[in-house]
């Protein structure tokens, strides 16, 4: 395979990588292990002691000694390890959330927990190694094994990612693509040196050409079985949201080397398709690509939600809102609140009420943008617009139910017409109640960023809703705040 000597700028890689990745994961995956088993029996051992020094619980009367617990404590140890092995959360990810891993970890070890001091009633029964495990023994167990259990996974993670953000772990990335997809991808790898991926290059249709975003263009589509080999890739991504079924199988084709992982961009059907829902017709199976998933009773409970946090949001944060006012006023004059029509529920016009940011003449030569550093927000509105503060006056638009805590962000009806006509299928988010707070922003997708990138996000929201997500959401929101770490925010 001939290759210009100009845009073929390779690293020499070294034969032994896939060998010593493989160690450090394996070996990773055994800290893991060993980091859990630390902290469930370091969790018993407090329960133990805290069910003496702790008062939820009435003082117990000849507790036996640990040591005579250390049957029970191997069986709990046991019963959860197995079951985080077999639910897969032994297995290294790419991107994790933390609530999400705290919930995987508060249900199994409450599963196991409560397995294992059943399976302790029938094996231990009538033998020597009996002993009594009462439920306030239980509960205090239960307790500290989830809280430890999650801070050691928390400490092995950032460890971990440490070693990725150092080039340490990384594995060996090759994308097949050349278009826009393939760009949006290599530039979020690049952004995310966390996720542990080392660009090798990229290979297209053609013959190589250049750089993408200052990694080489490689080679054509049949150099890949080459590449794979010379270069010790250990993961292929498949960039190509136009790619013919039978183009991808051959390219899925042309990667399978060994160990390879093997990772495809989903085509425009399946982007349509969001989770795909089986319904039957008569015994004619359907693929349901088309599912509102907030309706019934699940309105209810998100209404419900959403009162309960704008009612205590309003009472606890009064006295700050009061204050903002009197700062707004004494800085500059105008209103104290800014209200702008926005677009809701089905289309429908709402008025939007937020903290004055601006100069009260800001608008005076036309609607634009916020843009970085612009000069006509003030000093206090600076600082409202970084931590989000301008927005809590919507707290009044959600108990009045023009919008809700968490759903796609209103825009004004001039960028609606705009956007309805260049994005596809757009006006779907308005399908649910506009949101102070988004799936969209939380993952930087606000102010002057793409339009059709966050009307993705806000898509997949509406047809993925679950109570949990808006959770999520909103304690992301809360942090990101507290923290001043929210992306895009000016």
């Amino acid at each position: 395979m001939e290759r210009d000597p100009e845009t073929d700028n390779i690293d020499v890689v070294d034969t032994s990588h896939r060998w010593n990745n493989q160690r450090l994961k394996a070996m990773s995956n055994l800290a893991l292990i060993l980091f859990d088993i630390g902290m469930l029996t370091l969790a018993f051992v407090i329960g133990y002691e805290a069910r003496e020094a702790l008062p939820f619980f009435a003082r117990p009367q000849g507790q036996p000694p640990l040591i005579d617990y250390v049957p029970m404590i191997i069986l709990h140890n046991v019963t959860i390890i197995v079951m985080f092995y077999f639910l897969r959360l032994y297995h290294l990810q790419r991107s994790f959330n933390r609530f999400d891993q705290m919930r995987n970890v508060v249900g199994i070890v409450t599963l196991g927990a409560l397995l294992a001091n059943g399976t302790q009633e029938l094996v231990f029964k009538n033998i020597s190694l009996s002993v009594d495990y009462p439920d306030s023994l239980f509960f205090y167990v239960w307790f500290f094994s989830v809280v430890f259990t999650g801070l050691g996974r928390e400490f092995h993670n950032r460890i971990w990612v440490s070693l990725r953000r150092r080039g340490i772990a990384q594995d060996n990335l090759l994308i097949v693509g050349g278009g826009r997809v393939a760009r949006d991808i290599t530039n979020k790898i690049r952004k995310r040196p966390d996720l542990g991926y080392n660009i090798v290059g990229i290979v297209d249709r053609g013959e190589p050409r250049g750089r993408m975003l200052g990694y080489p263009f490689i080679g054509k589509y049949e150099d890949i079985p080459h590449l794979i080999d010379e270069l010790q890739v250990e993961q292929v991504i498949v960039a190509l949201s136009d790619a013919k079924r039978a183009e991808l199988v051959e390219l899925i084709t042309l990667c399978q080397r060994g160990q390879v992982d093997i990772k495809v961009y989903p085509d425009i059907f399946s982007y349509m398709a969001g989770d795909l829902n089986v319904d039957d017709l008569g015994g004619t199976p359907l693929l349901t690509v088309r599912d509102i998933a907030l309706r019934g009773w699940k309105l209810s409970l998100k209404r419900g939600l959403d009162l309960f946090g704008a009612s205590v949001g309003l009472i606890l944060l009064s006295p700050f809102m009061m204050l903002t006012a009197l700062l707004i006023r004494l800085e500059s004059k105008g209103s104290v609140f800014y209200g702008q029509i926005r677009m809701g529920l089905d289309g429908r016009p709402f008025p939007m009420i937020k903290f004055r940011s601006m100069r009260f003449d800001a608008e005076l030569t036309g609607q634009t943008w916020t843009v970085e550093d612009d000069p006509r927000v003030t000093r206090l509105g600076r600082f409202m617009r970084r931590s989000n503060w301008d927005e809590f006056p919507q707290l009044i638009n959600v108990l009045m139910g023009h919008m809700s805590l968490v759903g796609p962000r209103p825009e004004r009806p001039m960028y609606v017409q705009q956007f309805r006509d260049q994005i596809p299928r757009y006006m779907e988010r308005h399908r649910e109640k506009a949101g102070m707070t988004g799936w969209a922003q939380v993952n930087g997708l606000r102010g002057d960023t793409s339009i059709a990138e966050r009307t993705t996000y806000d898509l997949w929201y509406v047809e993925n809703w679950s109570l949990w997500l808006d959770i999520k959401i909103i304690v992301r929101t809360i942090l990101q705040t507290v923290m001043g770490s929210s992306p895009n925010a000016y």
